[in-house]
């Protein structure tokens, strides 16, 4: 049997630390992303989402950036959010955690009154998201040393 967790909205600073534990695990030290680059001034204005296991185990999160935040990343529509930062840990992984934090980010652009959402996928990862609805736009290129596709899903 599937261990239980439950989705939520970050609310507090030992949630945004979770997601912060959660991202340093996954990108800086399974991937190599450079610690100096994976926080940046967006996560302090960023709806951050994280799941976690019912024994209170942080299992993986993501985030949204809406507004002036968002547009350098969605082509400067207002009515457009950008996902991002989003990291399952290995653990987690095969247990629907990622499908569950990209439908919660959306829930939370919904709520903002967004109409689409936007993100730059790993490669490695575009199936994962053209199973969730997005379809990719533009040329590949490159992000922290890791190629990358802009995707983008209308809500």
């Amino acid at each position: 049997m599937s261990p239980r967790y439950t989705v939520r909205v970050a609310e507090d600073a030992v949630d945004r630390e979770a997601c912060f534990a959660v991202r340093k695990e996954v990108f800086v030290a399974e991937q190599g992303v450079a610690e100096d680059i994976e926080y940046d001034a967006y996560d302090a204005v960023a709806v951050h989402v994280l799941a976690v296991r019912e024994d209170g185990l942080p299992l993986g999160t993501g985030r949204l950036l809406h507004g002036d935040a968002a547009a350098a990343k969605t082509g400067g529509d207002a009515s457009v959010g950008s996902l991002g930062r989003l990291a399952v840990t290995r653990a987690a992984r095969g247990l629907g955690v990622g499908a569950a934090l990209v439908r919660a980010i959306e829930e939370a652009a919904r709520a903002r009154g967004l109409t689409a959402v936007d993100l730059h996928a790993q490669t490695q990862a575009l199936g994962f998201y053209e199973r969730l609805g997005y379809a990719a736009y533009g040329p590949e290129f490159p992000d922290a040393g890791i190629p990358h596709r802009a995707m983008r899903r209308s809500l």
